[in-house]
């Protein structure tokens, strides 16, 4: 045996999944859905979870649920001495979130003298053009089965102040060449519920499937989405004179979508040279 090869580090690879985070069990239960298609894809390979929003974070603190930012994660894979790690991101667009995941890579490095893991991005559903098309036949193979004829599917995204948000628009569009009937709108962003009410008003008169654009079906959907409120989006499409029907699953759920992750996921950890089962 070579003497140099010999004293070469074993590679000890890993996964960190980034979500938003959420404190509704349907949602955990989810990304522990998630979590399983990941271990059988990468069997052997340990898996780790971050939530990148503070506030899920504080919360889940206050009933004692212990959760890691990006950065602890990374620090804490850093002492457990993995040598490489894919950091796969569960957003929808390439924002804000995303962005921040790079920066907290670099900050542990620096912290350590660049005596680090390897680490790989993977990247969110929408993040290239080349996702487009993807994510929308993703979207189209996953609609509400009891939807009618005449029947008009409206995706509730986060939407952002990001430059990203524009990948909404594209997503709208594409989703509309093949079905008209199905609409994107966000809770930030230009693709408002304002500007969801005004397409409407030049579609059919049927009922409405309320569907999350979102990773897990958490407090965005409980609330904004389908909550008992007057701002709610189903008060406000019934308002519009609308039967609304609502699908309380999130895209991690649904295979086709969560399978695009999946395939981000895989492409990271080719880069890193791990190989999946």
């Amino acid at each position: 045996m070579d003497s140099h090869a010999a004293h070469l580090p074993r590679m000890k690879p890993g996964v960190l999944l980034a979500a938003f985070g959420s404190g509704v069990p349907a949602a955990q239960r989810s990304l522990v859905q998630f979590e399983a298609a990941v271990r059988a894809l990468f069997p052997g390979v340990p898996v780790r979870w971050a939530f990148t929003s503070t506030r899920v974070r504080t919360r889940l603190a206050g009933e004692g649920v212990k959760t890691d930012s990006v950065h602890k994660a990374l620090e804490k894979m850093h002492f457990e001495r993995f040598t490489h790690v894919a950091l796969q991101s569960l957003h929808v667009t390439p924002g804000a979130e995303f962005e921040a995941l790079g920066q907290a890579v670099e900050a542990v490095c620096r912290s350590h003298g660049g005596q680090c893991p390897a680490v790989a991005l993977g990247l969110p559903l929408l993040a290239r053009d080349e996702d487009i098309p993807v994510v929308a036949a993703a979207i189209l193979q996953t609609l509400p089965p009891e939807r009618a004829a005449g029947d008009i599917v409206v995706l509730m995204g986060h939407g952002t102040s990001h430059e990203a948000d524009a990948r909404y628009d594209r997503l709208a569009a594409a989703l509309g060449r093949v079905d008209p009937l199905v609409v994107v709108g966000t809770m930030d962003g230009t693709r408002s519920l304002e500007t969801v009410l005004a397409e409407l008003e030049h579609l059919p008169p049927g009922p409405v499937w309320l569907t999350p654009l979102l990773a897990v079906a958490g407090a965005h959907v409980l609330k904004d989405m389908a909550g008992p409120g007057p701002d709610s989006w189903k008060s406000r499409l019934q308002a519009a004179g609308r039967t609304v029907h609502v699908v309380h699953a999130g895209a991690a759920e649904r295979p086709a979508l969560a399978a695009i992750w999946i395939e981000h996921l895989r492409q990271a950890m080719t880069a890193l040279q791990v190989s999946g089962g």
